[in-house]
Formats: C-alpha cells, structure tokens, sequence
C-alpha cells in the first residue's frame, strides 16, 4: 500500500485570518515532531523570495524550519533530502511548467508515494497533487510541456469551490457549470470542490475531510454529493 502523507488544503488564507493562520493546529498535527524544516516550494508565483518569507514566519512560530528550494544548489536533491515538503498557491500553470523545468515530478512522486514523505499543497500545490490540472481556476499564462500532475491522487480537485451567492445576477459559467464541462469527456476522473477553510488529510488508504467548511463531490457517474467535515473520503482512493 502507499506510504501517502498528503495534508491538501482549499487555501493558504480565508477570510478573518492571516496566512496559515486558520489551518496551525492541522498543520502540527500532520508534521508532528519528527519533522524539524520543511522544504518550501513558491514557483507558483513570481517572487520566490517574497512568497517563502510568509509560511517561514508563520511555520517558525509552530516549531518548524523552512527552507526555500530556490535557495539551494540543486532542486532534486533539495527533495531528496527533504524531511516534508510544501507546494504553496498561486498561479496552476507556472507552477506545474517549473516542476516540469526543473525535473521534479518524478522524485516527488517516488519521494511521496513510496517513502513517506509528508506533502502539504495549497491552492495550485494541492491542483499539482491530484491527476491534472484541468480543474483549476487559473488563467494558463505559461504552458507546462503537458496539464498532467504529480497525480498522488486519482481524482481531481478544485480548490476555492464555491456556489453562486443567493440573489447574483452574474450571468458567467458557474463553478459546478464548469467542472461538469470538465467531465463531458470519456474516461475523467472525479472532482472534489474543496471550499474555502477546508483541507483532504490523506494517510496511506485512509483520506478523511478536516477543517470547517466541508466539501462537494462531482462524480461523472452520479449526481453531486455535500460532505461535512469529518466526512471519510477515503473510498476516493479506491
């Protein structure tokens, strides 16, 4: 069986709290105390030094190190010798273009699935988790050589998933409009809407709903499905 350590978070921030600062308690929770540094990852945005400062100061007050795999010499071996690993948001098709660039699908897949190392993504570092892509909500402002992830996961997800507030007169495509688009070609896998304050905590075969604002579940062969937090998802790994 894998050896799988996801923590899969909707987002770095939600309303009310700083960044990380809705999700400390699940993150110490998940990383325990035999993990002192974790290995930061910022290619989804543009400013490798800017974005690493913030999870270096919110992860230092929990009792963590953080290193930034741009401030090292080599990007594989930073992975290799990784204690846990951070994939944090922004844009979906840098940051997957900058996995393919720098050769680390392969070694964080292995690294993930074989040895046990912890993954934490938000946002787009949860997207590069999952199978593809294709479910984020990001525009492709680079073009990563293919839309196929990490796939640690044999299902899709859309993080920020949200539904049309009561009373909009906003007449684009809404979320479920578009992944249900997603899902008019054969052979997709399902998509779990992650809302806003809401995190996947996957160990080996066992994937269980945390955070406080649950989840919905699109399944090209069924109707739509809620779940609560606390939900057992774990019959999505099958």
């Amino acid at each position: 069986m894998t050896m799988r350590k996801l923590l899969l978070l909707s987002s770095s921030s939600v309303h009310g709290s700083g960044f990380l600062g809705w999700c400390g308690d699940l993150l110490t929770e998940f990383l325990g105390r035999d993990v002192s540094r974790v290995l930061f990852i910022p290619y989804a945005l543009f400013d490798y030094d800017e974005y690493t400062a913030a999870p270096r100061a919110c992860l230092k007050e929990l009792g963590y190190e953080v290193d930034g795999i741009h401030e090292l010499e080599d990007p594989v071996q930073a992975v290799e010798r990784a204690q846990a690993v951070f994939i944090g948001g922004g844009n979906s098709f840098r940051l997957l273009k900058a996995l393919y660039d720098h050769k680390l699908l392969d070694v964080l897949r292995r690294r993930v699935l074989r040895e046990g190392l912890p993954y934490i993504g938000s946002s787009a570092g949860t997207n590069v988790s999952t199978v593809s892509i294709c479910t984020t909500n990001d525009m492709p402002i680079v073009y990563p050589p293919s839309f196929d992830a990490l796939a640690l996961l044999p299902f899709n997800i859309n993080p920020h998933y949200v539904e049309p507030a009561p009373g909009s007169k906003h007449m684009g495509e809404t979320r479920e409009k578009r992944i249900r688009e997603y899902h008019m070609y054969a052979d997709r896998p399902p998509v779990l809407g992650l809302r806003e304050g809401s995190a996947l905590h996957v160990l080996g075969g066992k994937a269980v709903l945390r955070g406080a604002t649950g989840a919905k579940l699109f399944d090209p062969k069924a109707e739509p499905r809620e779940f609560e937090p606390g939900a057992d998802l774990s019959f999505l790994l099958e």
